[in-house]
C-alpha cells in the first residue's frame, strides 16, 4: 500500500442485528488485481441497507460476518491507490460506482445480466456486490473492481452522483420493461425514491403520459417537480384504478412500474396495463402477494421483474445527470457525519423531516 495512506480507518461495522458501531480502527484495505481504493466521499443510505442492519444474512445471504462487515452500496470518491493492472483510471480521478459486479464466467454475466449471477456472493469465483456481500462505503475508504466503476463528469459533484445507483436501478427498470418508452404512457406506484427515479427516466426517455400515484402529497408534489404528468393521491380517490384507467381512456398504460410493494400496488399495476403490454416489479414484497393471475394471462400481460442497476445503467444516470436531463436535488434531502449514524438513520427510516435519501459523509 501506498506509504502516505493510512493503515487505519472509521467505519461503520455491523456487529449484530440492530447493532451497527462507528469504529476508528478498521484496517484500510488494499485493492487486488483489476481493483482501485476510492478515499469515500458519500455514501446513501437505502432500504437494503436498513433490511441487512434489521435482519442480517437472512436479508442478504452472502453476507459478510458480523463483526467484520461494511455496509453501504451507493457511494461515490477519490481513488487513492489503484491495484495491479489498472491502467483505466489514474489517482485522483472522481469516481462513482454500481453496486454489482457480475462474475464474468456463467452464462448470466456472459449475455450482460450481472445482476442476476449464477455466482452472486462468490468472490472467489469473481462475483461482488459493494455494501452487500463485501464491505461497502460507510468507510473512509473502499475497494472495488473496475467493471464497476465510473469517472465522475465534471459537472457532477460527489454528493449528487451517490444517486447513480438508484437511477440506474430506474433505468434498468425501463430498459428491461422493453427499453423504447418514447410516446407511451407510464404508471409508477409508490412515490418513494425509486418511484420518482423511474418517473423522471420515463421523462428523460420522452414517454407522453406519466402517472404517478402514492399516498404521501410532499413526495407526490415532488413527482410533479421530476416530471410526472398526473398525480393521484390514493387517499383522496373512492376507485384508484377507474381513476388510473379514465387517464388512458380505458386503454391502459402500456409501462405500469409496482416500486411500492405491497398487495394492492401489485393488483392495480396487473389491471392498470394495457392488454399486451409490460408491467414490470421494482420493489421487494414484504410479503408473498396472492395474485389473479387468470387476468394476465386472458389480457396477454408480460411481466418482468429488476434486481439492482444493471445493464450499465449507471453510466446512463451520470450522463443523464450531467446532461441535466435529470436531477439528484429534490429527492437526496439529507447529509449527516458518520458520527451521526444513528440520527440519519433514525431520519431515514421513520422518514422524519420529509426524509427520502440521506447521504451519509466520512
Amino acid at each position: 500500500m501506498n506509504d502516505e495512506l493510512p493503515k487505519k480507518m472509521k467505519a461503520m461495522v455491523l456487529y449484530g442485528v440492530n447493532d451497527i458501531r462507528l469504529t476508528y480502527d478498521k484496517p484500510v484495505p488494499q485493492p487486488g488485481y483489476g481493483e482501485v481504493l476510492v478515499k469515500v466521499a458519500a455514501c446513501g443510505l437505502c432500504g437494503t441497507d436498513v433490511k441487512m442492519i434489521t435482519k442480517g444474512e437472512a436479508a442478504m445471504p452472502g453476507m459478510p460476518p458480523f463483526g467484520e462487515f461494511t455496509p453501504g452500496h451507493e457511494w461515490t470518491g477519490t481513488i487513492a491507490a489503484l491495484g495491479e493492472g489498472v491502467d483505466e483510471f489514474s489517482v485522483g480521478d472522481r469516481v462513482a460506482v454500481q453496486a454489482h459486479k457480475g462474475c464474468g464466467r456463467c452464462s448470466s454475466c456472459l449475455e450482460g445480466n450481472y445482476t442476476a449471477c449464477l455466482n452472486y456472493g462468490n468472490m472467489k469465483k469473481g462475483h461482488r456486490t459493494t455494501g452487500m456481500t463485501c464491505d461497502g462505503g460507510f468507510a473512509e475508504y473502499a475497494v472495488h473492481h473496475i467493471n464497476a466503476v465510473y469517472k465522475l463528469p465534471d459537472n457532477v459533484d460527489l454528493k449528487e452522483a451517490t444517486y447513480a445507483t438508484t437511477m440506474g436501478c430506474a433505468l434498468w427498470a425501463v430498459d428491461t420493461s422493453g427499453g423504447y418508452i418514447a410516446g407511451d404512457s407510464c404508471l409508477i406506484m409508490g412515490p418513494g425514491p425509486i418511484g420518482l427515479s423511474v418517473v423522471q427516466a420515463c421523462r428523460a426517455l420522452g414517454a407522453e403520459k406519466i402517472v404517478l400515484a402514492g399516498t404521501r402529497k410532499e413526495r407526490l408534489d415532488i413527482g410533479k417537480q421530476v416530471g410526472a404528468t398526473h398525480t393521484l393521491n390514493i387517499h383522496e380517490t373512492e376507485n384508484l384504478l377507474e381513476d388510473l384507467l379514465n387517464i388512458t381512456d380505458g386503454k391502459g398504460f402500456e409501462r405500469t412500474f409496482d416500486c411500492a410493494g405491497t398487495e394492492d400496488s401489485f393488483d392495480v399495476c396487473m389491471r392498470a396495463t394495457m392488454h399486451g403490454k409490460n408491467m414490470t416489479m421494482v420493489s421487494f414484497y414484504k410479503k408473498a402477494v396472492p395474485a389473479d393471475f387468470n387476468f394476465a394471462i386472458r389480457n396477454g400481460i408480460q411481466f418482468h421483474t429488476v434486481r439492482g442497476e444493471g445493464g450499465n445503467n449507471c453510466r446512463r444516470a451520470l450522463s443523464l445527470l450531467a446532461q441535466g436531463k435529470i436531477t439528484a436535488k429534490p429527492i437526496m434531502t439529507h447529509v449527516f457525519p458518520m458520527e451521526k449514524f444513528d440520527l440519519a438513520y433514525d431520519t431515514f427510516v421513520n422518514r422524519k423531516d420529509g426524509a427520502m435519501k440521506v447521504i451519509i459523509v466520512p
